[in-house]
């Protein structure tokens, strides 16, 4: 009998984990306790899966720069100190890894992993015709406003045979809704991708469900984990217990809440915000995606749709969405492309990004024999979902993993 893979979690990445077992052979259950799939964070996400420019948050000069941008009105950070010692602990060791050597060699950790997550999306949707969440190769343009961070930029290539420095003038041809805008110039990956996340949520779920693999267990909330010698042996769900062969925790910043002795997550959730703006025939939206670096705004055409994300709020655990924020980000959305779509019909959202202070999840063992860890993917969880997906059924499946780990225990 296959063995079976209790996961906690039914967002993208646990979805993603889901999908990489049953092709391998195993049997599983997902259990969440939202009663709908991919409905928190993988919700109305970036939706850029963005492969190659994967740099973490903490680096040189961010701490200097951040107290900067808190003493302005329009800051895409916003910090709000609690009586919590999750928040400090992460802020702290969030400090220590703002060392540009450690910005390297964390960015490089993400980029091998990005790229094996680009291969293996490709790969199921080829093999396994995988469609239906407005998935494209549009490119992606880095655009800067300010000529000094620009020239950071140039020097500092993730990938420097497939990334293009592009002019004010060269952007402008390439994409013409920056035709007025108002940036210097920008960094073009031609290979970077779209999609809805919480299209492919639902394209993973359909396809498990009729794989006959799989059974969901939707709005129950996991209330323990039943543990005895180094081993995870049931969870709990409230009076139930459910007994398990193998368990990953993809619960995204919720995970702590399941933590079991030894095993502490340094996660917290940065809270971020997206608008979902209608296009219709009238409308100029940019087809490349865009990242206004200076701003830190996303925009990403999906459909006939124009997904706008931004702002990184730590402010604890409140998901609720801040009016003064969305009302931020829609206004500089229309001063940037003011005929990208219908803002006064634009869909609000808020979401809670589960984060490492280093940038880098949590991929692989714990200290219990049959216990998985798969989070603190932060922005990048659409990004790293299919690869984190298939490298725990290597592991879990006792394979050589297809990549290099170092960096993610």
């Amino acid at each position: 009998m296959a063995q079976r893979v209790c996961i906690i979690g039914g967002g993208v990445i646990g979805l993603a984990t889901a999908y990489a077992l049953v092709r391998d052979g195993f049997e599983v259950t997902v259990i969440d306790a939202r009663d709908s799939l991919g409905s928190e964070t993988s919700f109305a996400n970036g939706g850029q899966l963005s492969y190659r420019y994967v740099a973490p948050l903490a680096d040189a000069g961010v701490p200097l720069q951040a107290i900067g941008w808190m003493l302005r009105g329009d800051s895409p950070l916003k910090l709000r100190p609690r009586l919590d010692p999750a928040q400090w602990r992460w802020m702290t060791s969030f400090l220590a890894a703002c060392r540009r050597s450690v910005n390297r060699e964390n960015a490089a950790h993400l980029l091998r992993l990005a790229l094996f997550s680009q291969s293996t999306l490709k790969c199921w949707r080829e093999d396994d015709a995988l469609d239906g969440f407005h998935w494209r190769r549009n490119g992606k343009l880095v655009t800067f406003r300010n000529a000094g961070s620009f020239e950071h930029a140039r020097n500092a290539l993730a990938d420097p045979q497939q990334q293009q420095v592009l002019t004010a003038v060269e952007c402008a041809d390439l994409e013409p809704a920056l035709a007025e805008g108002p940036f210097v110039g920008a960094i073009h990956t031609p290979d970077e991708e779209v999609g809805d996340c919480h299209g492919f949520c639902q394209q993973l779920a359909a396809r498990l469900k009729a794989s006959g693999r799989c059974e969901f267990r939707l709005g129950q909330a996991v209330t323990g984990i039943c543990h005895a010698n180094g081993s995870v042996n049931a969870i709990e769900l409230g009076e139930q217990v459910l007994a398990v062969d193998q368990l990953v925790i993809a619960a995204g910043h919720r995970s702590p809440l399941l933590a079991l002795p030894g095993l502490r997550l340094p996660l917290y959730p940065l809270k971020g915000y997206s608008l979902t703006v209608p296009i219709g025939a009238q409308h100029r939206a940019p087809d490349v995606s865009i990242t206004d670096y200076d701003r830190k705004i996303v925009y990403a055409r999906i459909g006939e749709q124009l997904r706008v994300a931004a702002m990184v709020d730590i402010v604890g655990f409140d998901p609720a969405v801040d009016p003064q924020r969305l009302a931020l980000i829609k206004r500089q959305a229309r001063d940037t492309f003011p005929q990208a779509g219908d803002y006064d019909a634009a869909v609000e959202w808020a979401g809670m990004r589960p984060a490492t202070p280093t940038g880098v999840p949590l991929l692989g063992a714990t200290a219990y024999r049959n216990l998985w860890l798969n989070l603190g993917h932060g922005a990048l969880g659409f990004t790293l979902a299919c690869g984190s997906g298939r490298l725990l059924s290597e592991l879990i499946s006792q394979r050589p993993t297809s990549i290099d780990l170092h960096g993610f225990h």
